[in-house]
């Protein structure tokens, strides 16, 4: 049988460089070999391409508490259109292209900007390549919490109170910033606006905490997202899966994180590194009633994003059973053991089989636009 040829993405110059790799390991480990065949791009930090086998890209892993990383000093890979309409991958080798294969399908695994931004997204587009995932607007849309609340609100969702800001207004005024995010009341987490896996976030709990936490932010981003925290909520996650043949969107039962640390959040050292400050409940112990409302919420949320191939959605439950919508990750994280396969694993797919569903997914989707 004749095995599709997919090029996977990984790597990236986002702050989740790390996460990238580990959720490119973990997919190209789980790949059914027996219909696609792999090829793979590194991105390292400074934004250049190097051509990766399968065996590389499963080769990567945590070692000694190190999180793995592209190597920056590998072949040099070039992804092109030729003039047959034919899309090729490339190893660049002085003034000669060699190691040349046709690929019908990208992968891209990147997380966070440049990558889960609509950046690459927009590169698939003008090649003319089939790719997984949401398009360029869905994913600028969705990586953006300022964007992603206003269309959450547009269609009727409910989000926490925020604000938002960019560098040139905190630097032009702080003071009222402050004060405005202040009336939102504490605690507050204050957010990179187009970040993901925690990183750069900080929970806030009072006034004079605020400056430095907005310094921290800036550090990953020029805008800044500052939002309530909700007092005894509950959050919960959904898997969510574009319809297949024209049907409709798919969402798995909800998830919940339970924090183990007092007044904690779900950072990145808990997400990634400690297994002791929180525990994942898949499912989560909801009434039927309450479940049924997160689940339509998660479908609301990707369909109001104009959602394709697959995002993980993140909710909060408030203690009078409203469900709050947080955010909608497009190219969430995608080891085995993360929570986007695993609610779908729950759901009864296999990591192989969500892998192999959402490349059909892009397989079927037109070209041009849709």
């Amino acid at each position: 049988m004749t095995r599709t040829p997919i090029v996977f993405f990984f790597g990236g110059v986002s702050s989740e460089h790390e996460v990238s790799c580990l959720t490119a390991a973990g997919v190209l480990s789980a790949l059914d070999e027996t219909r696609f065949e792999a090829y793979g791009v590194g991105i390292d930090r400074q934004g250049c391409w190097h051509r990766y086998t399968a065996a590389e890209i499963r080769a990567l892993k945590v070692n000694d508490g190190a999180f793995p990383s592209v190597d920056a000093s590998g072949r040099a890979a070039l992804l092109y259109r030729g003039t047959n309409g034919e899309v090729t991958l490339a190893t660049i080798d002085g003034d000669t292209l060699r190691d040349k294969v046709r690929v019908e399908v990208a992968f891209p695994l990147l997380h966070g900007p440049f990558g889960e931004d609509g950046t690459i997204q927009g590169y698939f587009e003008m090649l003319g390549l089939r790719y997984v995932g949401a398009g360029v607007a869905a994913s600028a849309l969705g990586i953006d919490k300022h964007l992603s609340k206003l269309a959450f609100e547009a269609a009727g969702l409910q989000v926490a109170p925020y604000i938002w800001f960019t560098a040139r207004d905190w630097a032009n005024d702080a003071a009222s910033l402050s004060a405005r995010a202040s009336a939102l009341g504490y605690p507050l987490y204050v957010k990179p606006a187009r970040g993901g896996s925690s990183v750069g976030i900080t929970r806030v709990t009072r006034e004079d905490a605020l400056e430095a936490a907005v310094a921290v932010a800036l550090e990953h981003d020029p805008k800044v997202v500052i939002e309530a925290g909700f007092v005894n909520a509950r959050e919960v996650e959904c898997g969510v899966m574009g319809g297949r043949h024209g049907g409709p969107v798919r969402v798995t039962r909800p998830a919940e994180i339970v924090m183990h640390v007092k007044d904690g959040f779900y950072d990145f050292e808990a997400k990634y590194v400690s297994d002791s400050q929180a525990e994942l409940q898949v499912p989560a112990d909801l009434s039927a009633e309450i479940e049924a409302r997160v689940c339509e919420a998660a479908a609301a949320a990707f369909t109001a994003l104009g959602g394709e191939g697959l995002s993980r959605v993140d909710s909060f439950v408030l203690p009078d059973g409203t469900v709050a919508l947080n955010e909608a990750n497009t190219l969430p994280g995608f080891t085995q053991i993360s929570m986007f396969p695993r609610t779908w694993m729950e759901t009864g797919l296999s990591y192989s089989e969500i892998i192999s569903d959402l490349i059909d997914q892009a397989l079927e989707r037109p070209l041009g636009l849709r």
